[in-house]
């Protein structure tokens, strides 16, 4: 009986903490210092891009943040190689009209970020 209790208990504890963690889909569209603002937008249909959900918004990123290109593995989104220099990367200090676009994990207590992923594709150069 008290194993189950134990179990349970840890089910729980886990799940919450799972629960605490906000994920952000959207575009980077300005990087000032710690600070980025982020234009939301919604998951849209396959094949289809989403709609904006909201004004911009402005997120301030951990010092310890995790800034790396983002990666499938196994139908999942998981983060690659780190960016060098973090939000001083040439990703983000040369951002077009279109912006860059990202998944920001935030902190539930602070909702500082804590991991960044960059899900926009490279264009190849035209020859």
């Amino acid at each position: 009986m008290f194993r189950k209790l134990v179990c349970a208990m840890f089910v729980m504890t886990v799940s919450l903490g799972l629960l605490a963690a906000e994920e952000i889909r959207g575009v980077v569209t300005k990087v000032d210092g710690d600070k980025v603002t982020v234009q939301k937008f919604k998951k849209g249909e396959k094949g289809k891009q989403g709609e904006k959900d909201g004004d911009p918004i402005v997120i301030t990123v951990a010092k310890d943040a995790k800034i790396a290109k983002a990666k499938f593995a196994d139908k999942k989104l998981e983060a690659g190689e780190a960016l060098a220099d973090g939000l001083k990367n040439e990703i983000f200090t040369k951002i077009g009209e279109k912006g860059v676009g990202v998944r920001i994990t935030t902190d539930d207590t602070s909702k500082a970020a804590t991991q960044i992923l960059v899900v926009g594709k490279k264009k190849k150069d035209a020859k």
